[in-house]
C-alpha cells in the first residue's frame, strides 16, 4: 500500500559556506590532476567522503603527512595548527588551504591573546580538528573544556579570556560566561561562534514544528549534527536520526503524513535528496 507522504527538504540545511568552499576546491583539483591528498576527513560525513574518494581524494593522517614529499595537500575547513604548516615547509609540500575564514579569524584572535600572555580558555570538544588548530596557536597552553563542570575543576585565574569553537551553541557559551561572572571572575568573552551555524538553531525549530515526522540526516562524527538533531527532537519528538537513506524505516510513517528532511552543516544536499526520493517511493 503506498504511503503518499508529502515530503519537503529544509532549504536552510546542508553545507555551510566553509565546507562548500573546501569541497569545490577539492573537486577542481581532482578534475585537474586526478588525485589529491587531504589531511583528515574533508567533512564529517562518511557518504560525502566516499563520493570524493571514488573521484581520487586520498585521506591521510599526521603520520602519513610526515612521510609525504613534494605533493599537494588540502587543508580542510576546520583549519590546522602552526606545526602542520611547519611540517609542510620541511617536506616541500604545497598546502591547498581551504580553512574556513571564520576559523582563521578565530585562530588569529587566539594567537594575539596568547602573545599578550592572557589566560585562555576554549569552550570546545577535546580532540576536535578545529580545536587542535586553536590549541596550536597557544603552543598547547590554552585550556579546552566541554562544559562548566569540567571548567570549574581547573584552578582558575581572576582574569579569564574565553573563546569558543565556532560550532558551539551561543546560549551555552553565554551561560558559561554569566556563571563565571557570578562567581566573581573577570571574563573577557570572545563570541567567535559562526552565525551560519548558530542561526540554524532558530530556523530548524521553525522547520521541525511544521511536520508530522522529521528525518535528520547527518554523519555520526559530526558534532554540529548531534547538536542540531537535539534541537529538532526538542521541537518535534517524532524526529529520526539517520546517516544514510538506507536506514529509513517505513514503519516510522503513517499514510498521508507530512515529513520534513533536514541535516547538519556537513550534510550534502544530494544526500537529503536521496532520502526524499526514497520516502516518496514508500
Amino acid at each position: 500500500m503506498p504511503y503518499h507522504l508529502s515530503v519537503r527538504i529544509d532549504p536552510n540545511s546542508g553545507f555551510c559556506f566553509g565546507v562548500i568552499y573546501a569541497i569545490q576546491m577539492a573537486e577542481d583539483l581532482l578534475d585537474e590532476q586526478g588525485y589529491l591528498y587531504c589531511l583528515g576527513d574533508i567533512v564529517h560525513n562518511d557518504e560525502e567522503v566516499e563520493r570524493l574518494q571514488r573521484r581520487g581524494l586520498r585521506i591521510i593522517d599526521y603520520d602519513q603527512l610526515a612521510k609525504l614529499r613534494e605533493e599537494a595537500v588540502l587543508i580542510r575547513a576546520h583549519g590546522e595548527p602552526p606545526s602542520t604548516y611547519q611540517m609542510a615547509l620541511e617536506n616541500n609540500l604545497t598546502l591547498i588551504d581551504a580553512s574556513c575564514p571564520v576559523v582563521l579569524k578565530l585562530q588569529n584572535r587566539i594567537k594575539s591573546s596568547f602573545d599578550r600572555s592572557e589566560k585562555i580558555f576554549i569552550y570546545g570538544k577535546h580532540g576536535h580538528a578545529e580545536v587542535r588548530g586553536l590549541l596550536g596557536q597557544t603552543s598547547g597552553q590554552a585550556v579546552v573544556f566541554e562544559n562548566l563542570e569540567e571548567l570549574l575543576q581547573h584552578e582558575l585565574p581572576q582574569n579569564i579570556t574565553l573563546y569558543s569553537q565556532t560550532t558551539k551553541s551561543t546560549d551555552s557559551f553565554y551561560r558559561v560566561k554569566e556563571n563565571l561572572e557570578e562567581r566573581g571572575y573577570q571574563v573577557n568573552a570572545n563570541d567567535t561562534i559562526c552565525r551560519q551555524v548558530s542561526n540554524r538553531d532558530k530556523d530548524l525549530r521553525r522547520f521541525a514544528a511544521q511536520f508530522d515526522q522529521v528525518v535528520f540526516v547527518s554523519g555520526t562524527k559530526s558534532s554540529n549534527g548531534k547538536v542540531l538533531y537535539q534541537v529538532c527532537r526538542d521541537t518535534n519528538p517524532a524526529t529520526h536520526f539517520i546517516s544514510k537513506a538506507e536506514e529509513l524505516c517505513p514503519s516510522w510513517f503513517q499514510p498521508g503524513q507530512s515529513v520534513g528532511i533536514c541535516g547538519a552543516t556537513s550534510t550534502p544536499m544530494w544526500q537529503m535528496e536521496q532520502v526524499r526520493d526514497m520516502l516518496l517511493a514508500f
